[in-house]
């Protein structure tokens, strides 16, 4: 299986980084298969083309403008992930939206996709994420190794280190 878990999202735009700051904790966390392949896409388009073809699943993290209560995670897959792409929350939206497009097109498309993410509090300049936000990425994360599981994929808990 080719499984990628891609992290979207600014850094520099506080809580719109959230897909690149669970992907950066992911690995520390948890014990990843070597099937599964963390990506950092950042605010990337179709440079990300090769990366994302022919995928097993796609699982991307980010930002989700849901119409939800701030800080709230959300799970998007089937036919809201295309929803996802036109309630436009930044520019790297397009981007993504456009390479999913072309490996459709082309055939080559992630045999499945889901979209996990959390309401924004803030998009504001600044590189920490909120306190709402920061307080519920270790569900964040543990959302996304429950997808892993729905695949079939076991991702264990790393032991807690000493201090």
């Amino acid at each position: 299986m080719r499984i990628v878990v891609l992290g979207a999202g600014n850094i520099l735009l506080s809580d719109e980084g959230v897909g690149v700051r669970v992907i950066e904790r992911l690995p520390l966390n948890y014990c990843l298969p070597p099937e599964v392949e963390i990506i950092d896409g950042g605010t990337c388009g179709m440079e990300m083309l090769e990366d994302l073809e022919n995928l097993d699943a796609l699982i991307m993290v980010d930002a989700i403008r849901g119409g939800k209560a701030p800080g709230t995670p959300i799970r998007l897959a089937g036919d809201a992930v295309p929803v996802f792409f036109k309630t436009k929350l930044s520019p790297h939206q397009i981007g993504l939206s456009d390479v999913l497009a072309t490996l459709e097109l082309v055939g080559k498309a992630p045999k499945y996709t889901t979209i996990l993410g959390i309401q924004p509090v803030s998009l504001a300049l600044g590189m920490e994420l909120t306190s709402e936000v920061e307080a519920r990425m270790p569900e964040l994360m543990r959302m996304v190794i429950d997808e892993l599981a729905m695949i079939g994929i076991s991702a264990p808990a790393r032991a807690a280190q000493a201090a």
